[in-house]
Formats: C-alpha cells, structure tokens, sequence
C-alpha cells in the first residue's frame, strides 16, 4: 500500500475520537453472523445454537509486542489470530470480534487504519464469516489492544481441557516452536546493542527459516477451521497452545486427573523449541484411538495420573513456558 503524505496522516492527537472511529470502521467488514454491527450501543449477534463461546485476551505494548518490529497490520492479525484460536480450542466456530484500544496520541491515523486491515485480513483468512463488530476507543501512553471474541458451537458440546482419557492419543494441528524461534531472531538481532531497545527489522539480512519464524510470531495463523473439526471428530479435550506446549499440556494434563506422555521424536527438529515455546497457538487435543482427523499429527498418548502431569519419552521434564509475571523484563527492550 502505498504511503500518504504526512500532512494527510495526522496524528490521532489533531483528529477527534469521531474521526478515528469513522476511519477504523470504513476498513472493516460485515461477518455473516452480525444482526446489528457497529454503531449503536451494543452490536447484535446470531447464535443460532442457542450458546456462545466467549473469550477476551490483551496485547500491551511492551510485554506482548514492540512497535519498533510490528507494524499496525501485523498488530491487527495478531490480535485476531489469537482470540480466534482460543474460541476454536473450544469446538466453536468463531463469529465476531470486539476490539478496545487505548491508543497515545503520537501514533498516525495510518496506523490504526493498517490495525483495522489486519482484523479484517485475518477474520477474512482464518475465520471466514467472522468479523469486528464493536468496541471501544481511548486515549493511553500505552497501546494496548483487548480483543472479546465470541464464537457458536452449532449444537456440538464444547470442547473444553478437562475430557482427556486414560487411552486417548494426543495430537497436535499446527507449528510448534516457529512463534518462539521468531521471538529469538527479534531479540537476538534487532535491539541496540548495551541498551536492549528494539530496533527495525531489516528483512534483507535473515536466512528463509529466520523469515518464516519471524512471519510466526508477528502474523500466526492458527488453524481455526479444525477446531470445529476436531469436536466433531470426537475430541475429548482441547486447548490453544499459547504459552508453549510443556506448560499447556500440563494444564490439560492436570484439568483431566490424568498424565499426558509426549513423544519427543514427534515433537520436530527442535523438540526443546517446540516444549518450551509460546504464541504458535497450534490446536492440542485428545482423541479416542482410531478417531485422529485430518490435520492432526499424534504427539503422545494419555496415562493413567502418575507422579508427574507431563513425560517426556518417559521421563519428567524440567521445562516451563511463557508466565508474563516471571519472564517479562521490562529492560529489555
């Protein structure tokens, strides 16, 4: 897309909160499930099946994202992708978004019509039908992004952490350890140097892997459409890999009162990665032998509850995942 003129991309500090909304609105779409989109009070939305799954996640510039590596595109998919995928991990069919920004007053216009498209965008290719309806705008020193998204489960019970059986194999839709392995390549090559502040990404200068990893974390693309899949297929549990699979398996493990037992030859090229990384927001679920569906790959198999909620080819493993209160530094960039 090509750039406007300064002078024709104000800062949302010249423009009123009007002005900002009717150009965040002219970008998005109308999913197939709105009654009433946006413009009133409250957006109106079918569920024919008489249940809606709901779910909210926040992006914070600092911890979750850093404007120096996303551009206001890649935020809007982002924030997209992830709320898409946790209505999925349910069985649902995702139907419609509510976005909240609280936006400082030095960003351009440009940037929040680019967030808009990357809602859009990502609605349009990963969850066809499904649309931004509402929300709401403020103003903040801090960008953060709160996304509500609601999904229908068409007459299917939902799918949630707590089915898995002594018996069932484990599987996995979806990369594991691409998202973290991008988040390395941010941190390991585009900060300053003794200061930690992140700097541009120059794409020129990184191998195809790095470009794929990078792509992964900036711009998920979780399989959505297998999340109803799977429920009809029989899932007996199911979640959203988002704080990497050692950490999301053991809270599966635990929700069911059983141990799940991974094969690390299953688990890839970089099984340590693919353990211990977040944000690939791959499907995990369990199924009863015989009833793996398409798109699903067998990772491991569901044990009676030992000592220990997760086995790595049969042995505990010392591995966690993302915990935002442990990990972030805010010095590090």
């Amino acid at each position: 897309m090509p750039s406007r003129p300064r002078d024709a991309d104000p800062m949302l500090g010249d423009l009123s909160e009007g002005e900002i909304l009717r150009a965040i609105l002219s970008r998005t779409a109308r999913g197939s499930h709105t009654l009433l989109g946006p413009g009133d009070d409250a957006a109106v939305i079918a569920a024919p099946s008489g249940s809606v799954v709901a779910t909210t996640d926040t992006l914070v510039h600092g911890p979750d994202f850093r404007l120096a590596w996303s551009s206001g595109y890649d935020l809007g998919w982002k924030a997209a992708a992830v709320n898409l995928a946790d209505v999925a991990a349910m069985g649902a069919r995702p139907t419609a978004l509510l976005v909240a920004l609280a936006i400082p007053r030095d960003l351009r216009l440009s940037f929040v019509e680019r967030l808009a498209d990357g809602f859009r965008e990502a609605c349009a290719a990963l969850a066809p039908g499904c649309a931004v309806v509402g929300g709401d705008l403020t103003v903040s020193d801090v960008l953060t992004v709160a996304v509500t998204a609601l999904g229908d489960l068409e007459g299917r019970a939902p799918v949630t952490r707590a089915g898995a059986r002594i018996g069932d194999i484990v599987a996995i839709a979806g990369e594991l350890g691409h998202a973290a392995h991008g988040l390395s390549v941010l941190f390991g090559r585009f900060r300053e140097a003794g200061t930690g502040v992140p700097v541009p990404v120059d794409v020129s200068v990184l191998r195809s892997g790095e470009r794929a990893a990078l792509q992964a974390q900036l711009r998920p693309t979780p399989p959505i459409g297998l999340g109803p899949f799977a429920a009809t297929a029989g899932a007996t549990a199911m979640m959203d890999v988002s704080d990497g699979l050692a950490l999301d398996a053991r809270r599966m493990a635990a929700a069911s009162e059983v141990t799940i037992a991974l094969d690390a030859a299953m688990l890839g090229d970089d099984p340590l990665r693919a353990l211990a990384g977040g944000e690939d927001h791959a499907l995990l679920a369990a199924f009863p032998p015989g009833a793996l569906p398409a798109g699903f790959r067998i990772i491991g198999e569901v044990r009676a509850r030992g000592d220990h909620d997760l086995l790595v080819d049969d042995a505990p493993v010392d591995v966690s995942g993302w915990d935002p209160y442990r990990d972030w530094d805010s010095a590090s960039g």
